[in-house]
C-alpha cells in the first residue's frame, strides 16, 4: 500500500468480494474472499491496500496516514464490491402500468406487441421527448440504481428505432455519464423491434440500421456494444447476424438477446459471432448452451424478467455446471421488467435459479463486469481496482440473499467519493 491514503474504510464485520480480472465459471464462481474484522485503504479513486483491522493498526504506526485521510467506520457491517448491472434498458418515455391487465389476462408478450403495445407504445412516447426529458427520466431511475447498491450499469437505445431517435436516445446516456456518478457503459439497440412505418419491411429496416445507424453510432463514439433482439416475430437469426456483423466491423462488439420467448438460435449464434455476452437465453437449448461454454460468453440471466412476464426462468444451474459463467442482471425497462434493484434479482437468482449466495454475487460483481467489458477495473475489491464499494445493513453474504423485498444499502462509494448515505443520494 502506498505511504498516503484519501479514505480508509475500517470495522469492516466481513469483506467478501470475488477476485480477479475475468469471469469466474463453473465451481470457481461460487469461490469468493471473505475477511472478517477488514479495512479498505483508497487513495483517489483507487483501492491501495485490503486486509485486516490488525494490519491496519500496523499501518497506522508507519505513520502511513495524515490528518486528510478520511476515515469511515462500517460498524461491523457487511461489505462488498459495488454491483454491476448488465443489462438495462435505462432511455425511455412513458411506463407501460395498463399493459399489465392484460398480462393477467392472460395476453402474451408478443401479443401485445403486434396490437402496437409493447416495445412500439414505448417508441411513440420516446420519439415525442425531447433529450432533457430522456435525460430527467434517466437521472430519476439511475439514482433509485444507485441507492439500491448498483454502481455501474449497462444502458441501451432501442425506443428510438430511427436515426435520428436511437441517436438521441445514445446522447442521453453519454450526458449522463457526465452528470450522474454512475458509470454507464452505451449499448446500440435499433434493432430491438421493427417499428410500424417497416411493418411487413424488416429487411428495408434491417438495411437501415447497417446503413445508416450504426455507421453514425460508430463515428460519433455513441456506443461500446450492438445488441440485437433475436426472436420469433422479431429479427431472425439470419438478420440478427447481419446486424452484428455490420457493428463488429465498425467496431461495436456483440450482443445478443437469445432465446426469450422461443428457442431461435440466439445461443448458438452469441458464439458463432463472439459475442460478449447473451442475455435472457430462457429457452436456450444444450447444443447452444455447449457452443457458448466452448466460447465462453457470458450468460446475462434476468429473473426478474420471467417473474414479471410469467415465464419459465432460465436454467442457472445447468449453465454453471457446464461451465457457462452466469451474470445476473434487471432488465430494468418500463414493459416487461419494472424494476432498478438489482437486490431484488439477487434474492429470485437464490429462490428459483438455486445459485449459492457466493455464486449471485460473483453474478452482480465481476461476472456482470465481465459481460460489459470491464472486469479488469471494476467488479471485486483488491488493490488496483476502482473504489467502487458497498456497506450493507447486513452482518454477512446470506442475510442480503435471505431478506428479501426491503434496501439494505447503508452506504455507497463510486470512485472513492460517497455517492449514497441512509439511502440518500449525496
Amino acid at each position: 500500500m502506498n505511504n498516503f491514503s484519501d479514505l480508509i474504510v475500517k470495522n469492516i464485520g466481513l469483506l467478501a468480494t470475488p477476485e480477479g480480472k475475468c469471469a469466474k465459471k463453473g465451481k470457481e464462481q461460487g469461490k469468493i474472499k471473505l475477511i472478517e474484522d477488514a479495512f479498505i485503504a483508497v487513495q483517489g479513486d483507487t483501492i491501495t491496500g485490503v486486509g485486516t483491522e490488525e494490519q491496519l493498526k500496523a499501518l497506522e504506526k508507519q505513520s502511513n496516514f495524515c490528518y486528510k485521510t478520511q476515515i469511515v467506520d462500517a460498524g461491523g457491517s457487511l461489505v462488498t464490491p459495488g454491483l454491476v448491472d448488465p443489462h438495462t434498458h435505462l432511455i425511455f418515455s412513458g411506463w407501460r402500468q395498463k399493459e399489465l391487465s392484460l398480462k393477467l389476462k392472460g395476453m402474451g408478450y408478443l401479443e401485445i406487441l403486434k396490437m402496437g403495445g409493447g416495445i412500439l407504445n414505448t417508441v411513440k412516447n420516446t420519439r415525442r421527448a425531447s433529450l432533457e426529458d430522456l435525460i430527467q427520466n434517466g437521472r430519476t431511475a439511475l439514482d433509485r440504481m444507485m441507492t439500491h447498491g448498483t454502481t455501474t450499469c449497462e444502458a441501451k437505445s432501442g425506443y428510438g428505432l430511427n436515426v435520428e431517435d436511437e441517436i438521441k436516445s445514445l446522447e442521453a446516456i453519454r450526458e449522463l455519464n457526465k452528470i450522474h456518478p454512475m458509470e454507464l457503459v452505451p449499448t446500440f439497440l435499433g434493432a430491438h423491434a421493427v417499428p410500424e412505418e417497416y411493418k411487413g419491411k424488416t429487411g428495408e429496416y434491417v438495411e437501415l440500421i447497417n446503413k445508416q445507424m450504426i455507421p453514425r453510432v460508430a463515428g460519433e463514439h455513441l456506443a461500446e456494444f450492438c445488441d440485437v433482439f433475436c426472436e420469433q416475430g422479431v429479427f431472425s437469426v439470419d438478420e440478427s447476424r447481419k446486424i452484428l456483423e455490420c457493428g463488429k466491423n465498425h467496431g461495436l462488439i456483440p450482443k445478443v438477446h437469445a432465446d426469450e420467448m422461443t428457442s431461435l438460435g440466439g445461443a448458438n449464434l452469441a458464439a458463432e459471432v463472439g459475442a460478449i455476452s447473451a442475455d435472457h437465453l430462457i429457452h436456450a437449448g444444450d447444443e447452444g448452451l455447449c457452443a457458448m461454454a466452448e466460447k465462453s460468453v457470458v450468460a446475462v440471466l434476468l429473473p426478474g424478467t420471467s417473474l414479471f412476464l410469467n415465464e419459465s426462468f432460465a436454467r442457472a444451474r445447468t449453465m454453471i455446471e457446464m461451465g457457462i459463467p452466469v451474470a445476473l442482471a434487471t432488465d430494468f425497462n418500463p414493459g416487461s421488467c419494472p424494476t432498478e434493484s438489482l437486490q431484488l434479482v439477487m434474492n429470485l437468482a437464490c429462490m428459483k435459479y438455486r445459485m449459492i449466495p457466493e455464486e449471485v454475487l460473483t453474478a452482480v460483481t465481476l461476472n456482470a463486469a465481465s459481460a460489459i467489458n470491464m472486469a479488469s477495473t471494476i467488479g471485486s475489491i483488491e488493490p488496483g481496482k476502482q473504489a467502487d464499494i458497498v456497506i450493507w445493513n447486513a452482518p454477512d453474504l446470506d442475510f442480503i440473499i435471505y431478506h428479501f423485498g426491503v434496501n439494505l444499502v447503508k452506504t455507497v462509494i463510486k470512485k472513492g467519493k460517497f455517492t449514497v448515505n441512509d439511502g440518500q443520494v449525496i
